[in-house]
C-alpha cells in the first residue's frame, strides 16, 4: 500500500487515509490463542471484510436508536490494492473496553461459570452446560489486550473506572440492542449467534461510533441452529475448528505455532464462507 502505515494487528493492517480516516485492510491471516498462524486462509479477509460491510447496514436502525452510528465510509472506495478487503473508515478515538455480549454459555464463560458460577460480577442460573442458551443476553465486557496479550473479563465497575459510569451505562445497553437484533438476523438465516464483540469509538461530538469489524467468524461465534444441543462443544462457523486442530497436536501454546495442512486450511475457508452465504443470502464474490 502506498498509505503510511499506523499500526499492524493480528490480521489488519492500519494505514493513514488522509485527515481524519484510516484504511483498514484485512489479510488473510489467522491467529488462535494469542498466537498469528503461519498458513493464512485464503479470502478470509474478503469475507472478514464484506461480512462486516454487510452487518453495518443491518445494524444501522439499532445504532441511530442511539444516538450512535458506524466507522465505515466506503468498501469501494479504497486502492485496487485494497479491493475487496479494504474499508476507508473514520478515525475514531477509541473506548478501552471489549464490548461483549453472550446469550449461550460458551468458551471462556464456561470456565468461568464452573469456578464461581457467574461470569465475572454476572450471576448465572444453576445448572448451566457449555451451549447452554442463557435467561437473557448479557453483557460480559473485557480489556483490549495488546497483540501477543490476553483479553481479560472485568466488572462492570471496571468499565466505570475506565469511561465512566454514564459512557459504561451506554456501551452496555448498546452492546446488548446490538447483539440482539443481530441473533434475530442470524437465526432467521438458520445460525445460532452465540456470542460475539464490539469496539466502539467516540465522534467529534461525542457519541458513540462502532468501529473496527462486526459479527464475523473471527469476533463471534456462530453455530447451525439444525444442531445445537446442549452439554458439548457445538459445530461452528468460525476458527474453533483451527483451535481444535492445534490443541490434538499437542502444541504446547508457547512455542512457534505448527503449519496448518491444507485439509484443514480449506475446511476453515469453507466455514468462513459458509458463514457470510449463510447470514447474507448471496452468494460469496
Amino acid at each position: 500500500m502506498d498509505l503510511p502505515l499506523v499500526a499492524r494487528g493480528k490480521v489488519r493492517e492500519i494505514y493513514d487515509a488522509g485527515p481524519d480516516r484510516l484504511l483498514l485492510v484485512a489479510s488473510d491471516r489467522i491467529s488462535a490463542y494469542d498466537h498469528v498462524l503461519p498458513t493464512p486462509i485464503p479470502d478470509k479477509g474478503r469475507v472478514l471484510t464484506q461480512l462486516s460491510v454487510w452487518w453495518f447496514d443491518q445494524l444501522t436502525p439499532v445504532l441511530s436508536s442511539f444516538g450512535a452510528s458506524h466507522h465505515l465510509i466506503s468498501a469501494s472506495d479504497v486502492p485496487a490494492s485494497a479491493a475487496g478487503r479494504g474499508m476507508l473508515v473514520r478515525r475514531l478515538e477509541m473506548l478501552p473496553v471489549e464490548c461483549v455480549a453472550r446469550g449461550y454459555l460458551s468458551g471462556s464463560g464456561t470456565h468461568l461459570y464452573a469456578r464461581t458460577g457467574s461470569i465475572r460480577d454476572v450471576v448465572l442460573p444453576a445448572g448451566l452446560v457449555e451451549g447452554s442458551r442463557l435467561p437473557t443476553p448479557v453483557f460480559t465486557p473485557s480489556t483490549k489486550a495488546e497483540v501477543g496479550e490476553h483479553d481479560e473479563a472485568i466488572d462492570f465497575a471496571s468499565v466505570v473506572y475506565a469511561v465512566g459510569a454514564a459512557r459504561a451505562e451506554e456501551l452496555r445497553d448498546l452492546t446488548l440492542a446490538l447483539y440482539s437484533r443481530a441473533a434475530e438476523i442470524a437465526l432467521e438465516a438458520g445460525i445460532i449467534l452465540a456470542d460475539t464483540k464490539f469496539e466502539f469509538g467516540l465522534a467529534a461530538d461525542g457519541g458513540l461510533v462502532l468501529g473496527d469489524e462486526v459479527l464475523t467468524p473471527d469476533s463471534s461465534r456462530f453455530w447451525p441452529a439444525a444442531t445445537w444441543s446442549p452439554g458439548a462443544v457445538q459445530p461452528s462457523y468460525d476458527k474453533q475448528y483451527v483451535r481444535d486442530w492445534l490443541t490434538s497436536t499437542g502444541w504446547d501454546r508457547v512455542s512457534p505455532p505448527p503449519e496448518l495442512p491444507s485439509d484443514v486450511v480449506e475446511a476453515t475457508r469453507e466455514r468462513y464462507v459458509t458463514a457470510y452465504e449463510q447470514l447474507t443470502g448471496q452468494s460469496f464474490p
